[in-house]
């Protein structure tokens, strides 16, 4: 909007420099460029001002397909106003000289000829089209055909309008459509998972059959082994015993022999000690066979006396008195 100043009962008109001033007074052209600066009088001055940068306009709009589906467009476009003074004479963009406010919606009645010739082009295209080719590859097609259908209107062209570029950001059909379109590739994609995990499943199986086949063949080595160890040890039990046993008859016949040796020494011994007692004895009995009686009773008396327990007392009855010496005095008359 342009900055309008008052002095004096004059105006004066400061524009940006992206605006287009067009300044008529009485009828004919005084100011007309991008970015003045001038004085005027409010009475007899018709002042419009064109904006010449590039503007965006953003459109949605519904539209349906061959197979009578609604689909949704949301497109940007581009514009410039190119010939400011063509679209001042087509447009009115004319501003009160007291604010410098436009006195209408110039910019609003060209979105709606943008807007609605873009729809007319981007409808007749969808109208034809399928709604699965449409989703495939709806986007650059009405991108192409809204920029060529632009380009080719000769009414923007007779505003002073160019269409610098079009852009279409989505092309979505209903949530419900949109939905059961998904459902085929969502069931796709679940089975690819399925099969995946099938295929993990049957790789951890066929891991864990050979872990259990290693672990058999581990059991029959360590049943072999074993059964080769119980073998060993009965071979080395046998031999043990046998050993043993020979150890045994060794030790027997050895203790045999020992023995043997043992009861013919004593034997011999028994024999020698038997004959010196013989002869100890022979001596003895010729010994006494040649002593006194007297003598003999002597040696008998000490010998009973040896064998005798031992006697703290003895108490003689006058009895026993009188046959002991009726017993020597006999003996003594005798010899």
């Amino acid at each position: 909007m342009a900055d309008i100043t008052r002095r004096f009962g004059l105006r004066h008109l400061r524009a940006a420099p992206t605006a287009h001033i067009r300044h008529l007074n009485r009828g004919k052209v005084a100011h007309d460029g991008t970015g003045l600066a001038f004085w005027f009088r409010p009475l007899s001055a018709a002042l419009s001002e064109v904006p010449v940068d590039d503007r965006e306009l953003a459109m949605l709009f519904h539209a349906r397909t061959s197979d009578f589906q609604d689909v949704t467009v949301q497109a940007t476009l581009t514009y410039r106003i190119t010939e400011p003074a063509t679209a001042a004479a087509r447009v009115d963009f004319g501003i009160d000289p007291d604010t410098g406010a436009w006195r209408a919606a110039p910019l609003d009645q060209i979105a709606t000829l943008l807007t609605e010739t873009a729809q007319q082009h981007a409808l007749g295209l969808l109208a034809r089209t399928p709604l699965a080719a449409a989703l495939v590859d709806g986007v650059s097609t009405v991108r192409d055909r809204m920029a060529a259908g632009l380009a080719a209107e000769a009414r923007i062209t007779e505003t002073g309008l160019a269409v610098i570029a079009v852009r279409v950001v989505a092309l979505r059909p209903e949530p419900e459509v949109e939905r059961a379109l998904r459902t085929p590739a969502r069931e796709l994609v679940q089975q690819e998972a399925d099969r995946a995990t099938f295929e993990r499943r049957a790789v951890a199986v066929e891991h864990e059959r050979g872990i259990a086949e290693n672990e058999l063949a581990n059991q029959i080595e360590l049943a072999r082994r074993e059964k080769q160890l119980i073998t060993q040890r009965g071979a080395n039990a046998r031999l043990l015993a046998e050993d043993e046993a020979v150890a045994d008859r060794v030790r027997t016949e050895a203790e045999a022999e020992r023995r043997t040796r043992l009861a013919a020494a004593e034997a011999d011994a028994a024999r020698a000690l038997g004959d010196a007692r013989a002869a100890a004895e022979g001596a003895w009995l010729t010994a006494h066979q040649q002593a006194d009686p007297a003598v003999l009773r002597a040696l008998a008396l000490m010998r009973l006396a040896e064998h005798l327990p031992r006697i703290d007392s003895v108490t003689l009855s006058p009895d026993v008195v009188t046959g002991l010496l009726a017993k020597l005095a006999g003996g003594g008359g005798e010899r």
